[in-house]
């Protein structure tokens, strides 16, 4: 068993860390969510956030947009062009992406000044193109209501975790201890 732990000690380090990392500040963020409601922004400030950033992007792009708050469930109806055709929840804020994104960046960690920036400039980056595949699911709504379905479940999160994977793949390759060791 000793010999199997010696072996594998670089894995056994990277998963032990990110569990941590992943489990300490999933619950950091659940403890947000609970406290949060009730609070001034509903139904959290990120996900009221995310609508009202994506409201202003739809109007930029020509569509008359509004939220409103939904009346039975924590989330925000997006109206377009007077027709109702989302919800923006929690899970669209993007913040439990970015913890699972933080989480790997920082088990597979580099650098401290390296692992700080990568970690605020691929957080942001997830952010905005979040933002951005929101407002593209909510055009393609809009003009392709019979697409929605897979819209949703399937391009859209593709993008998203398409990015994440990006990321980490350039991280792994460019920053992380692990690179360092293997050149």
């Amino acid at each position: 068993m000793k010999t199997l732990i010696v072996k594998y000690k670089s894995v056994i380090k990277f998963i032990a860390t990110f569990l941590v990392v992943y489990i300490l500040l999933s619950v950091t963020y659940k403890f947000y969510l609970q406290f949060s409601h009730g609070l001034k922004f509903y139904p959290d400030y990120f996900t009221h956030l995310v609508a009202i950033q994506s409201e202003t992007l739809l109007n930029t792009f020509g569509y008359n947009t509004a939220i409103l708050p939904h009346p039975n469930e924590p989330s925000i109806k997006l109206i377009v062009n007077g027709q109702y055709l989302a919800r923006v929840i929690e899970g669209c804020n993007s913040i439990s992406v970015i913890i699972l994104f933080v989480s790997f960046v920082i088990a597979f960690s580099g650098q401290l000044k390296d692992t700080v920036l990568f970690v605020l400039s691929g957080g942001v980056l997830l952010y905005v193109v979040n933002l951005l595949r929101i407002v593209m699911l909510s055009i393609g709504i809009y003009h392709f209501p019979d697409k929605s379905g897979f819209l949703h479940t399937v391009i859209f999160p593709g993008i998203i975790y398409g990015m994440v994977f990006l990321l980490w793949m350039f991280w792994v390759n460019r920053f992380s201890k692990l690179n360092k060791k293997n050149e």
